[in-house]
């Protein structure tokens, strides 16, 4: 999973990144286009289900899922024309799965705002207009380039009638995310990796006295309207984090952190919410592989199949796929380990058209 962390500038981006990656590497200072070329961060998913699968089957070590977080330069009015750093953002933004968007929310006067005041409904709508066009100046080159093809060619004549219609949603200033497109329209805009039909998860740096927010809040509060879900869920994820507390937090132990987010009155850091929105946005989820050696968490797909579950781990799994062993994690912890759950009957044989849970502790039969 890649990440595309974008906002104007000084909203926090680069602090946030810092506090992600839990260094600081990324250089965060008070000025426009602190950040020039990307800094580029493995993130691992906390979770604390790994440890506790670990103690069950005794495991050595626990290898967590991990996604990669993309900080690129701050965005102003007319980077799609080239003002500010221009398009040097778009190469990078168009790598990523998925787009964070950092919104400022808090005063602080020694912090300057390049607009000269905190308003982050403007905010989003100057970022959202740049990425909007710069995919109708994409769309465009394509369309003039598919025209002669379309005379002729079919399949390029269905692809000509989806370019027109999302043409004319980005011309009504619509991300493309929101404009409903079916599956067979989604192929053809595929290989254009439009900036607005990736995933959207805005992340609000707020105070530490706004940390409570809830999303349903945050969303009335930006002027956001959840979008369609025709054949799959695209819904808007919202997300309070404090930038400043996550990097004070930096240097903390883990029992540290525990005790600081009590003291808080939190259960989790904003960080670790962040990223589990991240995964729902995308669509993704995880299950468990546990054996002595490790305990490892897997990316996939939600409503991925057995097979296609395996073949994260080596295409041959699901090639050769036979059988799979599945236990839910909590059954696995409860009973003690793999022998102990066979014995209470909570470990089940699935086949090919299991369609794997999250949490699912995995165990795969295979040929070769």
């Amino acid at each position: 999973m890649k990440i595309g962390i974008v906002g104007l500038p000084n909203v926090g981006k680069s602090t946030l990144f810092n506090a992600l990656t839990r260094n600081y590497s990324a250089d965060a200072q008070n000025f426009p286009f602190c950040t020039i070329e990307p800094n580029v961060g493995i993130v691992n998913v906390n979770d604390a289900r790994l440890e506790k699968i670990r103690a069950a089957v005794n495991g050595q070590k626990v290898i967590p899922a991990s996604c990669e977080f993309i900080d690129i330069a701050g965005i102003v009015k007319g980077a799609s024309q080239g003002e500010g750093l221009g398009n040097k953002f778009l190469a990078n933004i168009r790598e990523a799965d998925a787009i964070l968007q950092v919104v400022r929310l808090f005063e602080d006067g020694d912090i300057t705002h390049v607009h000269g005041e905190v308003n982050p409904k403007t905010d989003i709508e100057v970022i959202n207009s740049e990425l909007i066009l710069a995919d109708v100046d994409t769309l465009e080159k394509r369309m003039i380039s598919n025209a002669k093809k379309a005379k002729s060619d079919k399949q390029c004549a269905e692809a000509q009638k989806t370019y027109e219609k999302v043409f004319q949603g980005l011309n009504e200033w619509k991300l493309v995310s929101t404009l409903g497109l079916t599956e067979d329209e989604q192929e053809h805009m595929q290989d254009l990796h439009l900036l607005t039909n990736k995933r959207f998860v805005y992340a609000c740096n707020v105070s530490e006295d706004m940390m409570d927010m809830h999303e349903d809040e945050l969303i009335k509060l930006l002027d956001l309207t959840p979008n369609p879900a025709p054949s799959e869920a695209r819904g808007i994820r919202v997300v309070p984090i404090c930038a400043k507390l996550e990097a004070d937090m930096i240097e903390m132990t883990p029992e540290e952190r525990k005790e600081f987010l009590e003291d808080m009155g939190l259960i989790t850091t904003g960080l670790d919410n962040l990223i589990k929105a991240s995964y729902d946005a995308l669509g993704l989820q995880y299950y468990f592989t546990a054996g002595e050696k490790e305990v490892r968490a897997w990316t996939i797909k939600q409503g991925s199949t057995a097979p296609v579950a395996a073949g994260v781990i080596h295409t041959d799994f699901e090639k050769g796929f036979i059988k799979a062993d599945v236990v839910q994690w909590e059954d696995l912890v409860t009973a003690g380990g793999w022998s102990k759950a066979r014995e209470v009957g909570k470990v089940r044989l699935e086949g090919k058209e299991y369609i794997v849970q999250d949490g699912d502790v995995m165990l795969f039969k295979f040929s070769n």
